[in-house]
Formats: C-alpha cells, structure tokens, sequence
C-alpha cells in the first residue's frame, strides 16, 4: 500500500480537493471570495475553488508533519514580499483562512487537536489519505512500471 510520501503532492491535492468538494462539511466561508491568502499576496486567488485546494494541502501537511499549529502553518503558506526598493521580506499567510479550514476539518473528523501541541491527522483522514495515495501510486505504474519497486 502507497502512502502519501510516495506519490506527487500535486496530484494528491488536487485528488483529494476534488473528493472534499463532495463533503458537505466543507464549505468556504462567504467572505473566501473577497481575501487574499496573506500580506504577501497581490491578488486573490485566481482558483474559484481555492478553498477546497487549501483544504487538501493543510491535511497533507498535518499528515506529514503533525502535531503543527497555526502559527507553524502561517509561515509555511506565507511568502515574500517586496517593499520599496528594498530587499524582499517573508511574510506570514493569513489566519483565518488556516483556522477555518483546520476546523472544518476538524468537523469532518479528518484532523483532531492536541492541547498545547497543534493537530494531527485522524485515523479517518489517514485511511483517506493513503487509499487515495494507492489509487495515483497504481495510476502511475500504470504509466511507468518501473516505479512498482516503490510500492
């Protein structure tokens, strides 16, 4: 069985925003079509479903790297920014957006919190995670069977 370190993390996130889309649980918020992503960001997202994609990159990373927080996660989805004439400068994404999504998630019964520590993935959202990660693995030793050594 694949797990998630062993397919592309592209095509698990668009996968997975697909498969979230159909949960009734996650929904963007009504404000999701006015904000930009952070300070760093010019314009809003150019994806109308910007939000379903966010929501299947912050499970990803949860599942690689939990227990993570918010503030861990503001400055992985940040970015730089340039002022003036100045050097460029990182700056965190927003919040909000993380802290809807993760507990949307949470409902969901994808992620649960860990006092003090952040959010980890469920066993639901693990069983989630890696059986869509064995459907692209095999999709993909279709296309190049050397890669069957990998699974």
């Amino acid at each position: 069985m694949a797990k998630v370190y062993d397919v592309p993390a592209e095509e698990l996130i668009s996968r997975l925003a697909e498969q979230l889309k159909k949960d009734k649980k996650i929904e963007p918020p009504g404000w999701s079509a006015f904000v930009k992503t952070g300070s760093h960001a010019d314009k809003i997202p150019q994806n109308r479903d910007w939000w379903f994609v966010r929501c299947a990159s912050l499970l990803r990373k949860i599942y690689l790297h939990g227990p993570i927080g918010v503030a861990d996660l503001k400055v992985e989805y940040g970015g730089r920014k340039k002022v003036g004439y100045n050097l460029a400068h990182h700056r965190d994404a927003g919040g909000a957006i993380i802290r809807h999504a993760m507990q949307q998630l949470e409902s969901s019964g994808y992620i649960t919190k860990i006092q003090g520590k952040g959010r980890i993935v469920t066993s639901e959202g693990t069983k989630k995670l890696d059986r869509l990660a064995t459907e692209i693995h095999k999709e993909l030793i279709k296309a190049a069977p050397t890669l069957q050594r990998y699974a």
